[in-house]
């Protein structure tokens, strides 16, 4: 939600299709919220003065049942150093 001078306008921004996230930083005055594909190249980003900017609102992505085919993930062994 953005203040736009005596009005708040609402902008949205999702992660479109499968496998892309959403990332939400700030700095310097300016709010920055991207979205990325899995390998981290970013699609579209959106910037706001952090001054106008009244509520950054995440939803998590809803969740899915799991599949037959997803498997357990184990953690691998660190390498002795």
């Amino acid at each position: 939600m953005i203040d736009a001078g005596g009005s708040a306008r609402t902008y949205v921004i999702t992660a479109s299709r499968a496998g892309r996230r959403v990332e939400v930083s700030h700095g310097r005055g300016v709010v920055e919220i991207t979205e990325l594909t899995r390998g981290g190249t970013p699609v579209r980003t959106a910037r706001f003065m952090a001054a106008r900017v009244l509520a950054v609102v995440e939803h998590p992505s809803p969740r899915r049942e799991r599949v037959p085919d997803d498997a357990a993930v184990h953690q691998l062994p660190l390498p002795a150093s």
